[in-house]
């Protein structure tokens, strides 16, 4: 079977994929297929299921970026893991690698962010105005080159595009995200933001799982990377 992506976790209720860069996880309007199909292929041909197959998208990850994605295969761990997610109790971290260094080693970065819908793009205060929703992420830096800094990300609240607003505004960009001020693309149109791990009890087992993806093999993701578990 030939996969665009790598599963790296999968039970009875729950598989979990390392996202590759560019895809999308649901369908829109540009009509691409969406990760979420390709994985309902993949398990009904692993499974030889001849009826239809049940995926439940339990999060999203922005089309340009990488890592960990996790699914619901069975309605009652979608229902498990949304109120999870709702009550903050998974434990998501990033990786990112940035322009600049960040004021301080590490740090808990908090704005209050509004979306503009028309330019799918969200914009950050340093105080509440209306219509603004409070994001918080904990960072910590890792490791530099000479040209670009690795951080760690940890959400702890989920706004749109926060990370990326959020490093933004404190003048890191991220490697290849021109909408929010780093000067050019990569070539493969990927921002450097990697889902590096997830963390949970399992909704059904209750054992504690943790899933972690390794970033993009690609040479600065390699340098940045390198004796960092």
């Amino acid at each position: 079977m030939n996969l665009p992506f790598e599963v790296i976790y999968e039970d009875n209720h729950l598989i979990a994929i390392n996202k590759p860069a560019g895809m999308l996880v649901q369908g829109d309007r540009t009509g691409d297929i969406p990760l979420s199909e390709h994985v309902k292929q993949y398990i009904k041909e692993k499974y030889k299921k001849q009826n239809n197959v049940y995926l439940g998208v339990t999060h999203r990850i922005d089309r340009p970026v990488s890592g960990v994605l996790l699914f619901a295969r069975t309605s009652k761990a979608l229902a498990r893991l949304n109120k999870m997610f709702q009550d903050k109790t998974i434990q998501k971290t990033y990786w990112a690698v940035v322009k600049n260094n960040p004021p301080k080693m590490e740090d808990t970065l908090v704005h209050y962010l509004v979306k503009d819908q028309v330019r799918n793009k969200s914009k950050a205060y340093p105080i509440e105005r209306k219509g603004t929703k409070r994001a918080e992420t904990q960072y910590k830096w890792l490791q530099s080159s000479d040209n670009y800094h690795l951080l760690e990300m940890k959400p702890l609240t989920g706004r749109h595009h926060q990370i990326r607003v959020q490093l933004s505004t404190i003048d890191c960009p991220i490697k290849g995200d021109i909408k929010y001020g780093f000067k050019r693309t990569n070539k493969d149109a990927s921002i450097h933001l990697h889902a590096r791990k997830i963390e949970f009890i399992h909704p059904v087992s209750k054992e504690p799982i943790i899933i972690t993806a390794e970033p993009p093999k690609e040479v600065i993701w390699g340098a940045l990377t390198s004796g960092i578990r």
